[in-house]
């Protein structure tokens, strides 16, 4: 029994070793870069020239006991209105962490504090990556300073999210 065991072992590693391994990228945006997210921040000119890909992170920072980041509709993103919100995104530590899993608008804001009337609000639009993108899928650890992990199994968003902890440019291998 431990022979056939190390014998499928054996093919399993063979197989891993001669399949070729894709690398898929997430990138983990800091939301305001160095100024984070806080008030009297364009956001809107922060986003403009950045492209947010399916299964992309927002990472947010901002002080816990002032601020918050909520999902809302359109009417409300437009109003500052925080009272019917789609997702409440704040954990309580101030860094928190939106998964960007759906192609769609996403709007968020601080719902706290004034924040929103303040310019904390976000509009992000979550595209699929182009079939040919080479600056966004061929990026190297070297690249971005943010910590990087391997996948060496199938990796789903879930599992990915899990192993890296709540931060951090994701690489796996496709088998």
């Amino acid at each position: 029994m431990a022979r056939l065991a190390l014998m499928a072992a054996a093919v399993v590693l063979a197989f891993l070793a001669a399949v070729p391994v894709t690398e898929v990228a997430a990138k983990r945006w800091i939301v305001g870069d160095n100024k984070f997210w806080n008030p009297n921040i364009n956001y809107t000119i922060w986003a403009q020239d950045k492209h947010f890909y399916l299964d992309d992170w927002l990472y947010f920072v901002y002080e816990r006991n002032q601020y918050n980041v909520i999902e809302v509709n359109e009417t409300n993103y437009i109003s500052c209105n925080a009272d019917n919100p789609i997702a409440n995104w704040s954990r309580g530590s101030g860094r928190d962490v939106v998964h960007l899993n759906v192609t769609r608008h996403y709007y968020l804001i601080s719902g706290s504090g004034g924040g929103c009337y303040g310019g904390m609000k976000l509009d992000v639009l979550v595209e699929k990556p182009p079939p040919h993108q080479p600056q966004h899928l061929s990026r190297t650890m070297q690249d971005e300073p943010s910590p990087t992990w391997f996948c060496t199994s199938v990796c789903h968003s879930s599992s990915c999210f899990t192993m890296m902890g709540q931060c951090g440019t994701r690489y796996c291998g496709f088998v």
